[in-house]
């Protein structure tokens, strides 16, 4: 098994071993290519949890602004109301 992870999926590395029959060469090849893309998918997953969403920061920095404003909104009215009653 001398290929590289890029090959797997166009070169069976089983085909023609001789312990093995072309349905078992055919199923190890479609095992190893699945592992592949799991090994893929585990690291563009680990990828993607590592760096921020720079799009979820800047809508949570728009939503902080908002509730900071709405904050000293409702501080402003409790004070204003409380000097009317």
């Amino acid at each position: 098994m001398s290929t590289n992870h890029g090959d797997i999926f166009n070169v069976n590395p089983y085909e023609g071993h001789a312990s093995l029959s072309t349905l078992e060469s055919e199923v190890l090849w479609e095992y190893a290519k699945l592992a592949q893309h799991i090994r893929l998918l585990t690291g563009k997953t680990k990828e993607l949890s590592e760096q921020p969403d720079q799009n979820l920061i800047a809508r949570l920095r728009v939503l902080e602004r908002k509730m900071g404003l709405v904050s000293i909104l409702v501080a402003a009215f409790s004070c204003s109301a409380e000097k009317v009653i």
